[in-house]
């Protein structure tokens, strides 16, 4: 597995379970002709054991990288020779092999004024290389981060798993802060859709289990029972995902929006990956605080209340 991100990528795929990994750094001290950009770190003799490199059978790109250039150029050889990049191909391999990404925020604040560059804005190159060279989209195996609903469906599980080591029975309701509409507040509303429809699919099969136990015949009847299935439990889990955006990071509600820029944001992904459906619903958040403190106690008083 070919692990690329940031600068400990490999200790942290390993961490993950991943035994057989490699990264940029051991594959251009592998291949040192591939990375030909900064000519100070070129070597001036290739490694006498390239043809013996292990053939790289899957790609994970877990966050921006350092040198973008290096990056782009060894993704797309191993891409293009099926994992081997000591070889010429003959042709370029139609499905490429498995490639996973994560961390899809197009951008990120930080201490400048203006946000920096996400790794969601890495993958954007990458899709524009590997289409302008191969004529081909660049397709992912699984996208995994905000706005993904893995990452959510993750959270839920981390959540309960602590509610229950605390004595707590039930946690109805998850509050989502972020400071980005396209990234933390899509992710949790798509979230929140999901779990409105498994609670109403839930409450409408408990509705039939009632009805249907209620008449005393046997025979269809009983058959009827059967299909509707087990019995739903009284405590379904999460029912809701609260998203609350914080005026602190890459939304700024101060900053002017041209009436071209909104129509264009209307009918485009703007910073969503393009591999999410378009739904500019997904991105308003259910409520707005000032900064996280503020998001807190809005929290406090709306669960006080219930």
């Amino acid at each position: 597995m070919f692990s690329f991100g940031f600068c400990c990528s490999l200790n942290f795929s390993l961490s993950l379970g991943f035994t057989k990994v490699t990264d940029v750094d051991t594959l251009r001290n592998r291949f040192p002709l591939l990375d030909m950009v900064d000519h100070k770190r070129r070597k001036h003799a290739p490694c006498a054991f390239e043809q013996y490199f292990p053939r790289i059978e899957a790609v994970v790109l877990f966050g921006e990288p350092v040198r973008w250039e290096t990056h782009l150029q060894l993704i797309l050889d191993v891409l293009l020779t099926d994992g081997r990049p000591c070889y010429l191909p003959k042709e370029v391999p139609d499905p490429h092999m498995p490639l996973l990404a994560c961390n899809m925020d197009l951008m990120w604040m930080a201490e400048a004024p203006m946000p920096r560059f996400g790794h969601g804005m890495f993958l954007q190159c990458l899709e524009s290389v590997y289409n302008k060279v191969t004529g081909s989209e660049l397709k992912y195996t699984g996208l995994i981060g905000k706005p993904s609903d893995l990452t959510y469906h993750h959270a839920e599980h981390v959540v309960e798993t602590q509610a229950q080591q605390l004595g707590l029975k039930q946690v109805r309701t998850i509050y989502a802060i972020g400071d980005n509409p396209e990234a933390d507040i899509y992710g949790a509303n798509l979230f929140n859709k999901y779990l409105q429809k498994k609670v109403a699919k839930a409450r409408a099969k408990k509705a039939a289990q009632k009805a249907l136990r209620q008449v005393e015949l046997e025979g269809t009847v009983t058959a009827v029972v059967e299909e509707v299935g087990e019995d739903v439990p009284d405590m379904l889990g999460c029912e809701a995902c609260e998203s609350i955006l914080v005026h602190t990071g890459v939304y700024r509600p101060n900053m002017e929006e041209t009436q071209e820029r909104n129509a264009y944001r209307a009918n485009h992904n703007g910073h969503v990956h393009r591999d999410f459906k378009l739904d500019p619903e997904l991105k308003k958040p259910a409520y707005e605080a000032e900064d996280v403190d503020v998001a807190i106690d809005m929290i406090f008083k709306i669960e006080s209340a219930h």
